[in-house]
């Protein structure tokens, strides 16, 4: 049973590859991931069989979704469909945060 209670301020980041850092939270039915991208990561495009909703709180990415690429600075968010590939690129020269939520969870993310 995932744990019900963190600290998310307190929370270390795990490193995920150069550029890529998160942190992640699940619940029993869907998974919270914070991403902070660094200028100049190498991108990965890649799709998932999860449903995912990603939200720009910092900085600015051109999103691929499939075939689109849409502009997201903060405030923005885009639903990703299962399946679909899809990958941010980062503009500019600030890091991005980048908050996911995951339907169903993500247990690897645990």
């Amino acid at each position: 049973m995932p744990n019900h209670q963190v600290d998310w301020e307190s929370m270390e980041w795990t490193h995920v590859r150069s550029g890529v850092e998160r942190k992640a939270f699940s619940g029993d039915g869907a998974t919270l991931a914070l991403h902070r991208l660094a200028p100049g990561h190498e991108p990965r495009p890649h799709s998932h069989e999860y449903e995912q909703i990603a939200y720009i709180l910092a900085g600015e990415v051109d999103f691929h979704l499939a075939d689109d690429v849409v502009r997201l600075k903060a405030g923005g968010l885009i639903a990703v469909p299962p399946n679909i590939t899809h990958y941010a690129v980062v503009v500019g020269d600030q890091p991005v945060l980048n908050l996911d939520v995951f339907i169903p969870r993500r247990p690897e993310y645990a």
